[in-house]
């Protein structure tokens, strides 16, 4: 049986359900394909080191391998903070206003994505399968490719992909898509950016698309599919009925009195529209100066990459707006914003959601929003929130009962905020079971399953053919 070997710019170790900090989904799964494939999970430990050696920490916990290797503070200045997350992860979410282009930046990316490849071509066997994930590591197939690494190997972006016109201001564009072409399965989240890839592929590089999807690239067909990830699902349901999480609920609910809830949960990032959430539900509270009162939003948004300074504008301009839409219409007793900037355990998180009228999820750009998949599974059925969610989220082409909105459009998500306040419960429920089925049914591990089965191939053999 063929192992499974895992890389990933991070790498999360197993630890107690509903701890402080635990896994997410995709954890939770992947740590279930590497225990029942007996395999490694290697990546960056997340610690500095002075002079980069390439020592491996191996670890095993849980059932799991892991292998993590600590990089220099130019490697993570130029790699991780420079280009994966001030090059990469703007454009990729259509911000080119955003986008950085240094060639420092695109040096500590290649030399790290080497370092990485350095580091695990010892632990990978012949049979074995690898899958790596995310934009940090693009390049790292053809490295691999070089040292010899005959192994079927996957890529799986969790971002967008940005359409050929934005990709192509990207300096050495057509390297960094040619050593993609090295991997056996490229996986995106949906079709629109699996789209954009063969567009590119097709109009750039000049490769022909056959009917099935493959690209023919040097004598081999590469799949490129689109595999949506999901959720945990039984995983979240059970947390959801965990004491921890009918704490939460009972806590959230009676804090806010009787008065309706609106629910945000986004790491702290411009691609999630907070500003333009704030000033959505600051106009719905004009508009509706009847409801002014009744109604709460509790906006949850962990820091997040605080050393690149978009973010830290990101912070200051949500301060700014809460402020601002706090003094208009709270009073002694009632603040209609509750802008929190810390995490939750998963368990928590469902409570606040299941407490919650309507789950507002209005990215401005997503490669998927799991957020938008908890909150689903997270209410009761018998009498379900609202979800509003972005239509430039991965997750509206699955989740087509929500109220689909352009976040952009101030007016359009003040005024579906209403819609959905007044929504009967019929609706709602008639809404929610249709969700609940695809948020069932197309869940983390089925996800999981569909890549792995792909990256087997048609003969099920985990090694290359030598010829290829």
């Amino acid at each position: 049986m063929s192992r499974l070997i895992v890389i990933s710019n991070r790498v999360s170790v197993p630890k107690a359900a509903g701890a402080a900090g635990a896994q997410g989904g995709l954890a939770i799964a992947l740590n279930s394909a590497l225990r029942e494939h007996r395999g490694i999970w290697f990546g960056w430990s997340g610690q500095e080191t002075e002079e980069f050696t390439g020592h491996l920490d191996m670890q095993r916990n849980e059932g799991v391998t892991t292998a993590t290797i600590d990089l220099e503070p130019q490697d993570i200045d130029e790699y991780y903070n420079g280009y994966a997350n001030r090059t990469l992860w703007p454009l990729f979410h259509y911000r080119i206003d955003l986008t950085e282009y240094d060639r420092s930046f695109g040096e500590g990316y290649e030399r790290v994505n080497a370092r990485f490849a350095d580091s695990v071509t010892p632990l990978i066997e012949p049979d074995d399968l690898v899958w790596v994930h995310d934009y940090h590591l693009l390049p790292i197939g053809s490295m691999l490719r070089q040292k010899g690494v005959k192994n079927r190997m996957g890529l799986f972006l969790h971002t967008p992909w940005p359409p050929t016109r934005l990709l192509v201001s990207l300096p050495f564009h057509e390297r960094l898509v040619g050593s993609m072409l090295e991997f056996d399965v490229i996986g995106f989240q949906t079709e629109e950016w699996l789209g954009s890839f063969l567009h590119y592929v097709e109009k750039e590089m000049g490769l022909d698309i056959n009917e099935d999807g493959t690209i023919d690239y040097r004598g081999r067909k590469i799949v490129a599919r689109a595999f949506p990830i999901g959720i945990d699902y039984t995983e979240f349901v059970e947390g959801a009925k965990s004491d921890e999480a009918r704490e939460a609920h009972d806590h959230l609910k009676a804090s806010v009195r009787g008065r309706k809830m609106l629910i945000g949960v986004d790491r702290l990032d411009y691609s999630k529209g907070l500003g333009e959430r704030f000033e959505s539900f600051g106009r719905f509270l004009t508009d509706n100066p009847d409801q002014a009162s009744k109604v709460v939003l509790l906006q949850i948004a962990p820091p997040s990459r605080g050393d690149v300074a978009s973010y830290q504008q990101i912070r200051e301009d949500l301060e700014r707006k809460t402020g601002h839409i706090n003094g208009a219409h709270a009073d002694v007793a009632f603040v209609p914003i509750r802008y929190v900037n810390r995490g939750y355990p998963r368990r928590q998180l469902a409570g606040f959601y299941r407490a919650a009228d309507i789950g507002l999820v209005t990215p401005l750009r997503d490669g998927m929003n799991l957020v938008a998949k908890e909150y689903v599974a997270a209410q009761d059925p018998e009498d379900p929130g609202v979800l509003i969610l972005s239509q430039f989220a991965g997750a509206a082409l699955q989740l087509t009962d929500a109220l689909l909105v352009n976040p952009h459009s101030i007016e359009h998500v003040s005024e579906t905020i209403k819609l959905a306040l007044e929504m009967p419960l019929a609706e709602r429920r008639r809404r929610h079971e249709k969700l609940l089925a695809s948020v069932r049914d197309e869940d983390v591990v089925h996800w999981r399953d569909e890549f792995v089965k792909a990256l087997f191939g048609k003969d099920g053999e985990g090694a290359r053919d030598e010829a290829a």
